[in-house]
């Protein structure tokens, strides 16, 4: 489908380039043209007004675990441990993979509404979250969470030679679910296989003081320390979460070319502490955005995490900290280069064209002072009028065009929580 967006104000958020007013011309699923004035030989399918709203690229949900929407405000008001003992696995175990094809694309309809074109998927039935993702034209990065609980260093990389080829919207990249549930073989198999496929590495990092003493207690050293020593990071990767590192974990990060995912809103509900994302962007570590999962979230919101990331580092290092650019930048780009959808980054001639409407005409976006910071400071799901992905548009203007009825998808999501013992 061929689709003309005209009378745009465009932020291509490529490093360099300024906010422009103009047009942009999608083709074969890709920006065909964009600039001031566009010229295309071929017929348009349709021709978008913009009314002088912007078209950036979409926000990239690069941690989440989708199909734990049967959970959101079920296991709440706990921390961590307990909360994934107590409430989560148990549960978690009565999941079928039909069961988590339906929560998947719960979470989908949920990140469409907030902009997101692309999640990074930590979840079990990854074939069932893949087929969500295609069925319904969203872009998704599935990661390995290989644990005590199931899964081997076999299955990973045979999911790896699979989905890596599977379908353009899916992505795979090779991860366990944390050190403190895998145990040591399982963690040498898995070892053994990043060293043999030379491919980046992700899992669950440093996300609560016990974790890391945990690690110390039994290992000597801290868990990034001691993953590293066994060669997990030596093709790069990255880590979810990263609140309590220290000074060398640091420098492990930085010197692997390693990139942190934050997750401000699960680590505050959970009070798991504050990630320290401006030493981290003071290292030149790439700092990425997730939501966590939808039961210690609960929302899936790019706008609200993208508020904490700045709010809370001012905290602690005063109001200059954390720019809303480079918040932009997390929540688009580096979302993007995780998930190995280097092309989906940025709004450029080639790129893939997942982008997104942002209505200006909205109180919370006037006057239009500095959109960038609007954006980041006061924007929020309603601004969201439309989503494309891969030129194909999934939402707009609070219809979903994503081939199946949100009803039904709230109806079988209730059904399955409410059919759990």
């Amino acid at each position: 489908m061929n689709t003309r967006f005209y009378n745009a104000r465009i932020l291509p958020l490529d490093g360099g380039a300024p906010m422009v007013s103009g047009e942009l011309i999608v083709s074969g699923g890709r920006i065909a043209a964009m600039g001031e004035h566009c010229e295309f030989d071929g017929r348009l399918d349709r021709e978008i007004d913009c009314g002088g709203n912007l078209l950036m690229p979409g926000f990239k949900n690069a941690h989440t675990h989708s199909g734990m929407t049967f959970l959101r405000s079920v296991a709440d008001d706990l921390p961590l441990q307990r909360w994934l003992t107590e409430q989560v696995f148990p549960k978690e175990a009565q999941l079928t993979p039909d069961d988590v094809y339906v929560l998947t694309k719960l979470a989908i309809l949920e990140y469409l509404t907030s902009g997101v074109t692309m999640m990074f998927d930590m979840y079990f039935y990854r074939d069932s979250i893949a087929q969500a993702a295609i069925d319904t034209g969203f872009r998704a990065a599935l990661v390995g969470c290989a644990n005590d609980y199931g899964g081997s260093a076999k299955e990973t990389e045979e999911e790896y030679a699979r989905f890596s080829k599977l379908n353009p919207l899916i992505s795979y990249r090779l991860g366990f679910h944390a050190e403190y549930t895998t145990s040591y073989p399982l963690l040498k198999d898995l070892a053994d296989m990043v060293q043999s496929l030379r491919q980046p590495f992700y899992t669950h990092l440093n996300e609560t003081a016990a974790e890391v003493e945990s690690c110390v207690r039994h290992s000597g050293m801290r868990t990034i320390e001691y993953l590293d020593s066994m060669g997990f990071f030596d093709y790069g990767g990255g880590g979810y979460h990263c609140v309590h590192v220290s000074a060398r974990e640091m420098e492990i990060l930085q010197l692997r070319g390693m990139t942190v995912v934050t997750c401000p809103g699960s680590n505050t509900k959970l009070a798991s502490g504050v990630a320290p994302v401006y030493e981290y962007l003071k290292r030149g570590i790439p700092v990425a955005i997730g939501t966590d999962g939808p039961a210690s979230n609960n929302c899936l919101d790019l706008f609200r995490e993208m508020f904490l990331v700045t709010g809370l580092q001012k905290l602690n290092h005063g109001a200059e900290a954390v720019d809303a650019a480079e918040v932009l930048t997390m929540a688009c780009r580096n979302g993007a280069y995780a998930c190995g959808f280097d092309d989906c980054d940025c709004l450029a001639v080639g790129k893939q064209a997942d982008l997104i409407l942002i209505d200006l005409r909205q109180p919370n976006m006037q006057p239009l002072n500095n959109v960038e910071k609007n954006i980041v400071y006061s924007g929020s799901k309603q601004n969201v009028a439309l989503v494309m992905i891969a030129g194909k548009i999934l939402y707009e203007r609070g219809e979903f065009f994503i081939g199946d009825d949100p009803e039904r998808i709230y109806a079988e999501a209730n059904r399955i929580i409410r059919g759990m013992k």
